[in-house]
């Protein structure tokens, strides 16, 4: 072998050596680049899985804050289409890229829902929180009301003017007759649509003829008045009163007995409701019922 050929195969073999210890290098870094790249999808699949489960915690929080037993079953459906996403998730391998992809967009949704369902829950918690500011004015004013009642009933029985109480109309046989649409009576409050109230006025020679007007007031059971207007209203005491039903009669002093009806178009709830009658500025009956 002469030496043109050796220094070629010297060449060649450090070029070889080179080649191999360049690709050693590059292998090494791909390894490392790979191994890095493996940790990333591990830390997201990770962390998907702790966002998953927090949306599955908060559905079950949101579900005992509330008492609307329709968004209560929907925040259940959301909760279990998020525990098996959870699920699916974690049965995935981080190296699994499309699958990884389609539970992130999963996640993208689910996490859009959640807010939808935060913001509505916070609407009807402000709305709430509003009625029941509002049930408290009114059974402030029911209380207003009744404790006036009271006061003019106990100032009634110490009046020494018995021509003036004697004068007072006074009604009896007070009967309400809850009605479903049959016209039968019920006490299922889902069935009535007509509330019959009859009531006898009794006889009175003292009491003065003539027009009078009697004021039918129905409570329900938290204390607020059924009334068709805001503006039906009677002077009592130094208030005004709402009404249900307003009847006007002629009075001769003799026996009158009627009946007066109350279309029901509003919700009601169970309990013990009231009924009071009112004329010339006085109570002159009262009757409670209860619907189940």
């Amino acid at each position: 072998m002469n030496k043109k050929h050796l220094i070629i195969i010297v060449v060649a073999g450090v070029a070889l050596v080179s080649a191999l210890a360049f690709l050693g290098i590059r292998l090494s870094q791909a390894n490392k680049a790979n191994e890095e790249m493996a940790q990333l999808f591990e830390l997201e699949k990770a962390e998907m899985e702790d966002e998953y489960s927090t949306f599955a915690a908060q559905y079950d929080e949101m579900q005992v804050l509330i008492s609307n037993d329709s968004l209560v079953a929907q925040l259940e459906r959301e909760k279990l289409r998020t525990q098996q996403l959870l699920e699916e998730l974690r049965a995935t391998k981080a190296s699994n890229a499309a699958e990884i992809t389609r539970l992130k967009k999963e996640l993208k949704t689910v996490r859009t829902v959640m807010r939808s369902y935060v913001v509505q829950i916070d609407s009807l918690n402000q709305v709430n929180e509003k009625l029941t500011k509002e049930n408290k004015r009114v059974r402030n004013q029911y209380a207003e009301a009744t404790k006036k009642v009271e006061t003019l009933q106990e100032e009634a029985k110490n009046l020494s003017d018995k021509v003036t109480l004697a004068a007072q109309l006074d009604a009896t046989n007070i009967r309400i007759e809850p009605r479903n649409k049959k016209g039968k009576t019920t006490t299922n409050v889902k069935n009535v649509i007509k509330f019959a109230i009859s009531f006898t006025i009794v006889k009175n020679i003292t009491a003065p003829t003539g027009e009078r007007t009697i004021y039918v007031r129905i409570t329900k059971p938290d204390g607020t008045v059924l009334t068709k207007d805001a503006s039906s209203t009677f002077k009592y005491e130094n208030t005004k009163l709402e009404y249900s039903i307003k009847k006007n009669f002629e009075y001769t002093g003799e026996e009158y007995t009627t009946t007066v009806y109350w279309d029901v178009e509003e919700f009601l709830n169970p309990g013990e409701y009231f009924v009071y009658l009112f004329s010339d500025g006085t109570m002159i009956g009262e009757k409670s019922f209860v619907m189940e």
